[in-house]
């Protein structure tokens, strides 16, 4: 049977050493996959690569892998990061999913004077990009940040990370030309449905770091802002 299977354990990784499944880990391999002894899975850390390992041990609520060998080394580059204001029901799972699956480094969500959700689940969010990571075949998985304010988060913004806004009411460069030659140390901060108030983006054009951009005439969903 091919190693298809991925999963993220939070722990160092090597040759001959062996890896405890935690219970929902078990469970997945053994209840969902229908996996068993001496069936292949792949594993990483998001620092030691990615490794084969085969289950030496199969139970209910628990699993012992054996690390085989290294499949690939840990290569990927750091990938920007991305500030954005939650949405509802569904639609932050689905961001985080796909920017987890399009490289993204660290994830912010951040209440704005328009945000119409008050409080984001982190571990929820977490494990969201965990199996984004594990289904897309990344080596990482993103830093998953507390939601806090935009004054908190312009204040603790690193000054020499670039932070591209999208302003929505077309008023900033186009992303694609500004985003062509920036690099991956970059951020990205996208606003909620009703997009930044007036006074957000006067404040955004006053700090030396942020550059507004836009992303053309259309008027998208946030979600889909977040993702362009």
């Amino acid at each position: 049977m091919a190693a298809g299977i991925r999963l993220y354990v939070d722990g160092p990784l090597g040759a001959s050493t062996t890896v405890e499944a935690t219970v929902d880990q078990a469970h997945y391999l053994g209840r969902v996959m229908r996996l068993g002894v001496g069936d292949p899975v792949l594993l990483f850390n998001g620092q030691d690569g990615e490794w084969r390992a085969e289950i030496a041990r199969m139970d209910k609520r628990a699993a012992g892998l054996v690390i085989m060998e290294k499949t690939r080394d840990q290569s990927e580059a750091p990938g920007p990061w991305l500030a954005f204001a939650p949405v509802k029901k569904t639609g932050t799972d689905f961001i985080v999913q796909k920017a987890t699956e399009l490289g993204t480094s660290r994830l912010m969500p951040v209440a704005t004077a328009n945000t119409q959700t008050g409080r984001t689940n982190t571990e929820r969010l977490r494990a969201q990009a965990v199996e984004a990571a594990e289904q897309c075949e990344r080596l990482s998985v993103p830093e998953v940040s507390d939601m806090t304010d935009l004054d908190t988060l312009l204040a603790d913004w690193p000054q020499d990370r670039p932070l591209f806004a999208l302003d929505e009411t077309g008023g900033g460069a186009p992303l694609a030309v500004i985003a062509a030659t920036a690099g991956a140390a970059v951020g990205f901060l996208v606003g909620p449905e009703g997009g930044f108030q007036a006074r957000e983006l006067d404040r955004f054009a006053k700090l030396p770091f942020i550059t507004p951009v836009t992303l053309g005439p259309r008027i998208l969903r946030a979600e889909t802002a977040c993702l362009a």
